[in-house]
Parts: structure tokens; sequence; C-alpha cells
């Protein structure tokens, strides 16, 4: 389904648009990226926090490690700056696993605890697309409240992302 060249740009484009989206929320007016929204979340920052506590899970996951959460929903950086920080740590962590992969080893599957106690198991380019698909899915919610502030949200959908990395390599 997915081979190393395909992982490679799945994981620069979720680190490409994660950049995008915390860039624009520490531009946006001060206390707005923590204030209190009508969201499952309950803020900006609390919808970035949930996306960046699973990235972490299924990055253990991927690393056959048991990730310690009980939830979802945790706030481990209330801060924007410790959650910038941390977020591209974990993106670079993603980018350098997917320099690391083959077609052969984004087949195998991985067995796995969800959060819920459920087990299963998934190939690791199948948890790739969830882990790509997941963030792509939370910062549309974080575009939708960039509205209620209000605010213009950044561009971060995939042809954008393409269509910018043809244009820096086109002399």
């Amino acid at each position: 389904m997915l081979d190393r060249e395909g992982a490679q740009a799945l994981a620069r484009y979720k680190s490409w648009a994660d950049d995008l989206t915390l860039d624009a929320v520490a531009a946006l007016p001060p206390g707005e990226a923590a204030r209190e929204r009508p969201t499952l979340f309950k803020s900006i920052i609390g919808t970035l926090n949930h996306g960046y506590v699973v990235d972490l899970i299924w990055q253990a996951h991927l690393e056959g490690r048991v990730h310690g959460f009980t939830a979802r929903n945790v706030v481990p950086h209330p801060e924007l700056e410790a959650l910038t920080a941390a977020q591209r740590r974990a993106n670079g962590w993603l980018l350098a696993w997917s320099e690391a992969q083959s077609a052969a080893s984004l087949r195998e599957v991985v067995g796995f605890r969800m959060v819920s106690g459920e087990q299963g198991a998934m190939t690791r380019g199948e948890i790739l697309l969830h882990i790509v698909n997941h963030a792509t899915y939370h910062r549309g919610w974080v575009s939708d409240l960039f509205f209620q502030v209000p605010a213009k949200p950044p561009t971060t959908d995939w042809n954008v992302f393409v269509l910018q990395r043809q244009k820096s390599r086109t002399p």
C-alpha cells in the first residue's frame, strides 16, 4: 500500500502542516489559544494537546512499548511554547522513523492495546496513515476555532504542500 517514499512524504506533510498551524496559533492575540470554547477539547491548546498525545500513543505502538496514557484528552503542555517544542520533537521522530522504513516494514503488522483497553492490529503503513489523517482531522477543528477568534486559519491542504514543494524544486 505505502512505500518508503510515500511514508516520507506523509511524515513531511504532517510536520509542515503542524508547523503552519502552531505558528498561526502563536500569532493569535494573547489568551486566544487557551480561551475556553464550545468544543470537545475546550480550547485550541486542548485540541492541539489531544493531537500530540495521540501521536505519542501511536509512536509507542510503532516502537512496541506501552504508552502509559489512560485518556486521550489530557493536556501535558498548557503553554503553547512547550507544546510547540514537544510536537516538533514528535514530528522529528516520525520523520526519522519514515526514513528508516521500507515497503516490507510498512506492511508489517503491529499489535497494540488502545487507551480503551481494546486490542488491535494494523500494519505500520496503516498506523502512519492514521497518524497523518488524525492530525489533519483535528487541525480542521483548530481551523474552525480560528473563526471564533475571529482570525484566518492557515491553509494546510495536501495539494498546497505538494505545490509548494514543486515550486521550491523549480530553478
